[in-house]
Formats: structure tokens, sequence, C-alpha cells
């Protein structure tokens, strides 16, 4: 069963972030904040791309559901604010 701090790691291997938070506890369902620099300029579908290409084929297998919410450096200042 897949954790959340394992689920953040995977992420971070192949995706530079400025921040990341992974939550959920029964291993296949899941919600992440994650800020990268990567986003930049990208729509929020071409930046759930990117989170899902970092994750490679744990999406079709490990991992059930995933929900994301997705900034720039920049809009997480203005939404933490």
């Amino acid at each position: 069963m897949l954790s959340a701090q394992q689920l953040e790691a995977y992420i971070t291997q192949n995706l530079a972030c400025e921040y990341i938070k992974v939550l959920g506890d029964d291993g296949t369902h899941f919600e992440s904040v994650i800020v990268s620099n990567a986003f930049v300029g990208k729509s929020m579908v071409q930046q759930h791309q990117l989170v899902y290409s970092a994750l490679g084929d744990r999406m079709r297998s490990e991992i059930h559901a995933l929900s994301m919410k997705t900034y720039t450096p920049e809009q997480w200042l203005k939404q933490s604010a």
C-alpha cells in the first residue's frame, strides 16, 4: 500500500517542487497541493499532466484517485496571503 509520503517522493523525484503536501491514509486515494516553477505559463490541465507524467505508471496501478491543487510560486504567494 502506498503512503502519502511515498507519493510525495515519487512526484519530487521527477518534478522540481517549491512546496508539496500530499494527504491520504487509505493507500489509494490522495489529495495534494503542489507548487512548481514548471507550472509557469501552463494551463491547469497541462500542470496536472506534468504531475501525472512525474508519477508514470503509478497512476494506472497504485493510485486510484489523486486530487490536485497546482500553483506557480507566484500564485501560491497570492493564495497564502
